[in-house]
C-alpha cells in the first residue's frame, strides 16, 4: 500500500480532511510550490497562532484571495505546509527506521532531529513540535493534527523496536513501547533545546551522551 509520510494513502486522505483532487482552471500567476515553501517557513518560525494571514501572504507574495483559491483557509494551508515539511526538511524518520539495527535506528532518529532543528536557514526547532503548542479554541484542530502526527511517528518507532526484539537484535525482555517513548522524548527535547539556542554541535553532544546508555 502506498504511503505518504507516516500514513498510508487512506489515512492521509482522512488526515487532510478529504480525498485528494486535481483542480482545473485558469493558470495561476504565481509558483504555488514556491509560495507553499515560503508559507512553511513562516509557520516554522512563528507557529500556527503566531503566523497571521498578513505574514503568510506577504511572505508568499500573493493576495489573500489567491491564497484561498490555491490553498484553502489558514488551517488547510498549514496542513499542506506540514506535509511539505515532513516530506522535506523533516524527512529523516523513514531512513532512520531502515537502519540495520535498533541502536543505529535510534541514533539516526536523534541525529536527524538535531540536524533538522538547526538547519542553516536558522529556523530553530521543529514544525511538528512547536507548530501549535499554544492552543486557543481557534487553533485546537491544528494542535490535534500535530499530536496525531507525532503519535503516528512514535508508533512507527515502536514497531521498529518490536521487530528488533522479534529478530533478536534487542533482548527478549526489552519493552518496545517504553524504548520508543524514550527516544522520541529525547528527539523532541532536542528541538526545544534548539529553540533555546543550542547549535548543532551542542545537540550532537546530547546525542552522544544519550547513546552511552545504549548497550552496543
Amino acid at each position: 500500500m502506498e504511503r505518504i509520510g507516516n500514513f498510508c494513502t487512506e489515512e492521509y486522505d482522512a488526515f487532510m480532511g478529504g480525498t485528494r483532487s486535481t483542480v482545473i482552471g485558469r493558470p495561476r500567476g504565481f509558483d504555488t510550490d514556491e509560495a507553499l515553501e515560503r508559507a512553511m517557513q513562516v509557520f516554522w518560525r512563528q507557529g500556527y497562532e503566531g503566523a497571521s494571514l498578513i505574514d503568510l501572504t506577504r511572505a508568499m507574495g500573493i493576495t489573500k484571495t489567491s491564497m484561498y483559491a490555491a490553498f484553502g483557509n489558514k488551517e488547510q494551508l498549514f496542513r499542506k505546509a506540514l506535509q511539505r515539511y515532513v516530506e522535506g526538511p523533516g524527512n529523516y524518520l523513514d531512513s532512520a527506521l531502515a537502519e540495520p539495527t535498533a541502536r543505529a535506528a535510534a541514533e539516526a532518529i536523534l541525529r536527524g532531529a538535531a540536524s533538522t532543528s538547526t538547519l542553516p536557514e536558522g529556523f530553530g526547532g521543529c514544525l511538528t513540535v512547536q507548530g501549535a503548542l499554544p492552543s486557543c479554541d481557534d487553533s485546537r484542530i491544528v494542535h490535534d493534527v500535530l499530536v496525531q502526527w507525532r503519535n503516528a511517528s512514535g508508533a512507527l518507532v515502536e514497531e521498529r523496536f518490536r521487530r528488533a526484539v522479534d529478530e533478536g537484535d534487542l533482548p527478549g525482555d526489552a519493552d518496545a513501547t517504553r524504548l520508543s517513548r524514550y527516544i522520541t522524548t529525547i528527539a523532541f527535547g532536542l528541538t526545544v533545546q534548539a529553540v533555546n539556542g543550542l547549535d548543532h554541535a551542542e545537540l550532537d553532544e546530547i546525542v552522544d551522551q544519550t547513546m552511552l546508555f545504549w548497550r552496543p
